[in-house]
């Protein structure tokens, strides 16, 4: 026999089985998750639309098409392509030894170290470009003693690059190098290798592609500097004026089709680098979180 009890306990039991069906859920989640997708869709339309508004405009009018054979922005593409090009070797050069020493040494004041590497990225880029003036400028730090005369050349664009990009490198070769397992590198001590050998054949390799993405995206930045340069190399047609530069100029020339232009390659020179990142697997590398 069911007492009165049980059968109470069962019917709000049946009642709360009732409430919980997905069916049945209030009004207001339906009205809540409609509002959320239309925030999110105004959101990416927001940050969609302009780079999409200046693709088609490019491509429609001709003018991304002209502009290859137009001189000034043939020459900045071609100057771009080649400071880079050398941004990213002196990056790699120098900044490899920094990412392997804080990723594999603890030693006081590590958190300085790892503060400068990280400063350029949050720095406004006009304010890096005055520091690298007032150091190597004419009458800078290092500029007047040694009698240098850098800015203003092609030499201050390739400096202003690897400062302002050599951040993402160093960070993400130091999280591929501290991901290394230190098990198979002690195996190939074992076998009678080298720290050099050691470094070559198996610490690179197995780090390769946080390399590599550090390396797009040093590239990347590099390409799109624009503050540092102004600052630091001026606008000078064919010896310091990259594509960033030539978007800049051109528009404050009145002449909006080579900007759009300019601005245009260098649009789909950064979709390009974001595909590669995601066909590659490289994106987890490159999360914001992996520069803490």
């Amino acid at each position: 026999m069911t007492s009165g009890a049980d059968t109470g306990a069962s019917t709000r039991v049946a009642r709360a089985g009732d409430a919980a069906r997905p069916g049945d859920r209030p009004h207001a989640s339906v009205i809540g998750g409609w509002t959320v997708r239309l925030v999110a869709g105004l959101t990416l339309l927001f940050l969609g639309l302009p780079i999409v508004v200046l693709i088609a405009r490019a491509i429609l009018d001709g003018s991304l098409t002209d502009a290859i054979t137009t001189p000034v922005v043939l020459d900045a593409l071609l100057l771009s392509l080649a400071t880079t090009s050398v941004s990213l070797v002196l990056t790699a050069v120098f900044g490899l030894p920094v990412a392997w020493l804080l990723a594999r040494r603890t030693f006081r004041g590590s958190w300085l170290v790892e503060t400068i590497v990280d400063l350029p990225i949050v720095l406004p880029p006009a304010v890096a470009g005055l520091g690298l003036l007032l150091v190597f400028g004419r009458r800078g730090l290092l500029g007047e003693p040694l009698d240098l005369s850098i800015p203003f050349t092609t030499l201050a664009v390739i400096l202003a690059m690897v400062f302002v990009s050599a951040p993402f490198f160093i960070r993400s070769a130091r999280n591929g190098i501290a991901g290394v397992d230190r098990d198979l590198e002690d195996a190939a001590r074992v076998d009678g290798a080298t720290e050099r050998q050691l470094f070559r054949s198996v610490t690179l390799p197995l780090a390769g592609t946080a390399l590599a993405a550090g390396l797009v995206m040093t590239w990347a930045r590099s390409l799109g500097e624009f503050g540092a340069t102004i600052m630091f190399a001026g606008n000078v047609g064919g010896r310091t004026q990259t594509l960033p530069l030539v978007v800049y100029g051109e528009f404050q020339g009145g002449d909006l089709d080579a900007s759009i232009a300019a601005a245009a390659i260098l649009v789909l020179a950064a979709f390009g680098v974001l595909v590669a990142v995601r066909v590659f697997r490289w994106g987890r590398l490159l999360d914001a979180r992996s520069l803490t």
